[in-house]
C-alpha cells in the first residue's frame, strides 16, 4: 500500500506555537536522519489521525511532500492526547533506498482454525508475538508477515526462524536465539478422554 501525504515546513516551535497550531487543525512533526538536518514540519490532522489507524501505515515506507519535495520516510514515533482522538506530535525518519533499514512488521495469523491441534483437539491458540523487527531494503520492506498455522497440533509451536519471510528479507532478533511466535496448547483441564481416563478406577 502507497501512503503520501503533504506537509509544509513548521518556522514557529515551541509549545506555545504548537498548541496554536493544533487549533488550526495540523499537527507539528519532524523529520529527522540521512545528510539532511532535522526538519520541523505540519501535517493536517484528519489526514494523519485516519492513518494511524491503518496498519500497514507503521510498517512502510512513506512519502512525504514537504513544500513539492517528496523524501521517503518511516514512521518513528507518534503522540495521542491521554483521552481525545488527537495527535500531539509525529516524528518521520528519512530513508535511503540504497541503504537496509530496521522495521517492525506486524504478523498476521491464518489457517488457526483448521490446525489440528484445534480443530481436532480443541486446543488454544496463542500468539506470543505480534510483530517481528526485519531488515531490508526500503522496497522489499513487506507491510505484514503471514504465520501459517495449519499444521501445528497440540503443544506445537512456530518459531521466528520458521517463518516464511519475502525474498531481501532477514530477521533482527536482537540476541534471542529463536523466540516462539505462536502455540497451541491443550485446554486446561485435558480433553474429555484425558478426564475420562482420570476417572476410571486402576484395575
Amino acid at each position: 500500500m502507497q501512503f503520501e501525504m503533504n506537509a509544509q515546513a513548521r518556522n514557529e516551535q515551541g509549545t506555545g506555537a504548537s498548541r496554536r497550531l493544533r487549533r488550526t487543525g495540523k499537527v507539528p512533526a519532524i523529520v529527522y536522519g540521512g545528510s539532511e538536518a532535522a526538519q520541523a514540519i505540519e501535517l493536517d490532522h484528519n489526514t494523519i489521525l485516519l492513518n494511524l489507524r491503518k496498519e500497514a501505515f507503521h510498517a512502510s515506507v512513506l512519502t512525504l511532500n514537504i513544500d513539492g519535495k517528496k523524501q521517503s520516510v518511516l514512521l518513528r514515533d507518534s503522540q495521542m492526547h491521554a483521552y481525545k482522538p488527537l495527535v500531539l506530535h509525529v516524528d518521520f525518519q528519512r530513508v535511503d533506498a540504497n541503504q537496509k533499514l530496521h522495521q517492525k512488521v506486524p504478523l498476521h495469523f491464518v489457517n488457526a482454525d483448521i490446525a489440528p491441534g484445534v480443530k481436532l483437539s480443541g486446543g488454544i491458540v496463542s500468539h506470543v508475538m505480534n510483530e517481528v523487527e526485519v531488515s531490508c531494503l526500503p522496497a522489499n520492506l513487506p507491510a505484514f508477515i503471514e504465520v501459517d498455522m495449519k499444521d501445528l497440533k497440540v503443544a506445537q509451536s512456530i518459531h521466528a526462524k520458521e517463518l516464511v519471510l519475502p525474498k531481501g528479507v532477514s530477521l533482527v532478533l536482537h540476541g534471542q536465539d529463536n523466540p516462539v511466535v505462536a502455540a497451541i496448547s491443550a485446554k486446561k483441564g485435558g480433553s474429555d478422554e484425558e478426564a475420562a481416563a482420570a476417572e476410571t478406577p486402576a484395575a
